[in-house]
């Protein structure tokens, strides 16, 4: 199993604090940057609205191939849920350059709370992955609704990834498992501040979280078991608030490898005239 680590973003002004990976780069050398540090990133700015062709060229070019783009599905998919075919035909196309680089990951569509297991929603969903088949798909489904094996195993049948997902505990979610619907695994680590995730202000407030080691040691447990299972795994955190995901990735590394599942640290790179981070 090639397990593959990373971030929910890379353009985190967070991380220009002293200490952190990006005191003292420049804005356009993040990506070359973080690239040194991890060997996966979920593209959040695609949510917002869908980079063009040049944009993905653009990231292409300074990873240098060196990461896995998992690329977040636009929120008119996701929490709109009212894509046209223009929509449609921008999403699959304009990652282009990620495939021909062959740094492209899976697609992430992640629903939010509200979408619960109903009749409608199954069927909208079920048109979504239709239309993105061929294509690695992930679904995060936030509603504890959805945490069935049956959900699971329909998933399965269509190649489609089950988000396995670490949420803070205030219930009505999906329970912290690794659960296998092919032969790619997706994992999302959101922190668990449970005192602001309801009333957070913000994604940064609700991922304020750092995980300490006997919670990564959990966590690597937990994907030990399914390494026979896999062929991809890839884990993402979203505590990227004060650098927190930056402390606990070297955690999770360290838990696995003790575990017998191999994880490699990249080699950090020259940037900016010559500054090694």
């Amino acid at each position: 199993m090639r397990v593959y680590i990373g971030c929910g973003g890379y353009t985190n002004d967070d991380w220009a604090a002293p200490g952190l990976i990006y005191e003292g780069v420049r804005k356009e050398d993040y990506l070359t940057t973080y690239t040194g540090h991890f060997d996966a990133v979920e593209l959040n700015s695609s949510f917002y609205a869908i980079p063009g062709l040049k944009a993905f060229e653009g990231m292409a070019r300074k990873s240098g191939g060196r990461v896995r783009f998992a690329v977040k599905l636009n929120k008119v998919f996701t929490h709109d849920r009212a894509p046209t075919d223009a929509d449609f035909d921008r999403m699959l196309q304009s990652p282009e350059p990620l495939r021909e680089a062959g740094v492209m990951g899976p697609y992430l569509a992640q629903f939010p709370y509200s979408f619960h297991r109903t009749a409608e929603n199954r069927k909208y969903l079920a048109r979504l992955t239709e239309r993105f088949a061929g294509h690695d798909l992930a679904v995060e489904l936030r509603h504890a609704s959805w945490d069935k094996s049956e959900v699971r195993e329909g998933m399965a049948e269509f190649g489609v990834i089950w988000v396995s997902p670490d949420y803070p505990p205030v219930g009505g979610m999906p329970e912290p498992q690794v659960h296998v619907t092919g032969d790619i695994g997706y994992l999302r680590l959101h922190g668990r501040n449970r005192q602001s995730w309801w009333e957070g202000q913000s994604a940064s407030e609700r991922h304020d979280y750092r995980y300490n080691r006997a919670e990564m040691d959990e966590w690597a447990e937990k994907i030990a078991l399914v390494e026979g299972d896999l062929s991809e795994l890839y884990v993402f955190f979203e505590n990227t608030t004060k650098g927190h995901a930056l402390a606990n990735i070297p955690m999770l590394r360290e838990a696995l490898n003790a575990r017998g599942v191999p994880v490699s640290t990249p080699e950090p790179l020259d940037v900016d005239e010559g500054r090694l981070l």
